[in-house]
């Protein structure tokens, strides 16, 4: 039987999760308080106003209450502002303020570079050949 750190998604997942502390500690070194979480939810909302917490959660991949815990947090921090729908009592309105806006703009450079970094080395090629992979792996798990 193949060890489970010999599986390709075990591979994936260990990516995934370099990635992630790569990136959240370069957030921090540029001195961003949010979360990598935060700033991805941040970002969809900023490009998607009209998405509901649930469309969000299944964007990421979080489930409810880490959305809601997410949203909570950035309110706090006073990044979103969230109104009751005018037509739905049981949705909200979310929406980024000025701080938000801010931060967005400030965080984007070290985003992109965080990418770059981390895909230092892989061809374009490499790359394209990887995405049809995971595709091909998403399809499978799909059908």
């Amino acid at each position: 039987m193949e060890k489970i750190d010999q599986t390709i998604f075990y591979s994936i997942e260990k990516a995934i999760k370099s990635y992630r502390q790569f990136a959240q500690k370069r957030m921090i070194t540029h001195g961003f308080s949010t979360t990598v979480d935060q700033g991805l939810v941040l970002k969809i909302i900023h490009e998607n106003p009209e998405m509901t917490q649930q469309q969000i959660g299944l964007l990421t991949f979080k489930d409810h209450a880490s959305i809601t815990r997410i949203i909570e947090n950035l309110v706090s921090k006073k990044i979103l502002s969230r109104d009751f729908h005018s037509l739905d009592r049981r949705r909200f309105n979310l929406s980024i303020t000025s701080i938000g806006l801010e931060i967005l703009e400030r965080m984007q450079p070290v985003v992109e570079l965080n990418r770059v970094n981390a895909l230092n080395g892989i061809s374009e090629r490499e790359l394209a050949a990887l995405k049809v992979t995971l595709n091909k792996i998403i399809s499978n798990c799909q059908s």
